[in-house]
């Protein structure tokens, strides 16, 4: 759909903005909002915590679906509110993250206070909090350009003051917040919609292959009790046994300091860990140790066909090693599995990647503060393992099953950031008038 431009323009004197049209005001957004900052109460004063205000954080907005702010991860009492010194901010006002990342922001739904890491807008007349919302939210660049900061990045009150802003008259600014409230309502409802076709897809697909590794490709084969609750019946004449049985070996990456940053160097061999292996990706990643380091660590060498295993944090996330990779180690939040030579190394990474291993390590991989899978936890994992031949037969069913599974998400996941690129440039064109949408905002009904 192609929209119709203003009558007439001039120049905004914004490079970010470019012309406006002719009868749009420019300002600095002091002007148009007072900005108040947020504060946190002490956390070792029990009374001032889990009370009945609202308390926003960025990472409340972070996690917002809406601009709507009516609850918030932690609450404080009335004693923890006059305990730092800020105040509650009005229903309408802009919340705005202010620390990185810069940008994120939502609209007051109730009465609320902030952190310090935000910053509440306070409209000064009647002006629309929805066109300022969807102002700032387009302005993100333009924010964090202005942020500052050594240890994170931080947007300053008299920064944020001074940000030059477009100010079409209110009722215009009404009807082009209500435009894009429901435009944007129906692209989020076709993205929602590819979002619920990829869970299913992906349901799908875990479920394709925790059958194909768990109970083979002949629906007719004789079964035998496994004796391993969560995997039941596998084929009569298929191996059920822990993982380290499989294994020729298993070994985690090195230790203490026996590895540290300090003997990064700019070239030499490689240093492989998460950022390869989350992706499955092994051409990212710029650590390298020297030739001495290696030899000191050659215990740690990686070779193709090695599955690499995550075991701090993300774990369960799986890569094999391949053919052509360059000569490395692992890192500490590694584990390397060399496989049987009677063992696939493709199908054992099928089954650890598949449901019922996945429970297993969610049940045995708790530690402190993040999951951990160690070899004692992996080396127990009970595994089903047909015969060779038949490994790769699954495999071969796999590949070719789940083709057209994958790509079915891909074309999600472009229908998706193509609804997104359009939501953005829809909002952009609105709220800075380079399309006018006055006539085209829907009529309010009658009271």
């Amino acid at each position: 759909m192609s929209f119709p431009r203003y009558p007439a323009y001039k120049d905004s004197g914004v490079e970010w903005l470019g012309e406006v049209p002719g009868h749009w005001e420019i300002s600095q957004l002091k002007h148009a909002y007072s900005v108040i900052g947020g504060s946190t109460p002490s956390s070792g004063v029990p009374q001032f915590w889990d009370g009945d205000i609202v308390w926003v954080t960025p990472a409340d907005l972070s996690r917002l679906k809406s601009f709507k702010i009516v609850s918030s991860l932690r609450t404080i009492t009335d004693a923890g509110l006059a305990s730092c010194g800020t105040n509650l901010l009005p229903v309408g006002s802009i919340v705005l993250s202010t620390r990185a990342p810069i940008g994120s922001l939502g609209v007051a739904g109730t009465e609320l206070c902030t952190n310090q890491g935000c910053k509440g807008l306070v409209p000064k007349s009647e002006q629309c909090s929805g066109f300022g919302a969807y102002l700032l939210a387009v302005m993100g660049g333009e924010l964090n350009i202005r942020g500052r900061g050594t240890t994170f990045l931080e947007l300053s009150s008299e920064a944020l003051c001074e940000v030059k802003i477009p100010l079409p008259p209110e009722p215009e600014q009404g009807a082009i917040a209500a435009f894009l409230d429901r435009e944007t309502a129906k692209i989020d409802a076709l993205v929602a919609e590819q979002q619920d076709l990829i869970a299913l897809l992906k349901e799908k697909r875990q479920a394709l292959i925790s059958h194909a590794v768990t109970k083979g490709l002949d629906p007719d084969v004789p079964m035998k009790d496994s004796g391993v609750a969560w995997l039941g019946e596998v084929p009569a004449h298929w191996l059920v046994t822990p993982l380290k049985y499989l294994a020729s070996s298993i070994k985690a990456g090195p230790f203490g300091s026996a590895l540290t940053k300090d003997m990064y160097v700019a070239a030499g061999y490689r240093v492989y860990g998460q950022e390869q292996v989350i992706p499955g990706d092994f051409t990212v990643g710029d650590y390298y140790i020297s030739d001495g380091v290696f030899d000191e660590l050659s215990q740690y060498a990686v070779a193709p066909g090695d599955l690499l295993i995550s075991c701090v944090g993300t774990f369960g996330k799986i890569a094999i090693v391949p053919d052509d990779v360059e000569p490395g180690i692992i890192n500490p939040r590694l584990i390397r599995l060399r496989v049987r030579s009677d063992v696939k190394a493709g199908f054992l990474c099928e089954v650890l990647r598949s449901q019922v291993v996945f429970e297993q390590f969610a049940v045995l991989s708790r530690g402190g503060t993040m999951d951990v899978i160690n070899i004692g936890t992996l080396s127990n994992i009970y595994v089903p393992c047909p015969p060779l031949e038949e490994q790769q037969r699954i495999l071969s069913f796999l590949a070719k099953s789940l083709l057209g599974i994958d790509s079915l998400v891909a074309e999600a996941d472009a229908t998706i950031a193509l609804l997104q690129e359009r939501r953005t440039a829809l909002i952009s064109a609105a709220v800075t008038g380079k399309i006018d949408v006055r006539h085209l905002a829907p009529t309010p009904e009658p009271a």
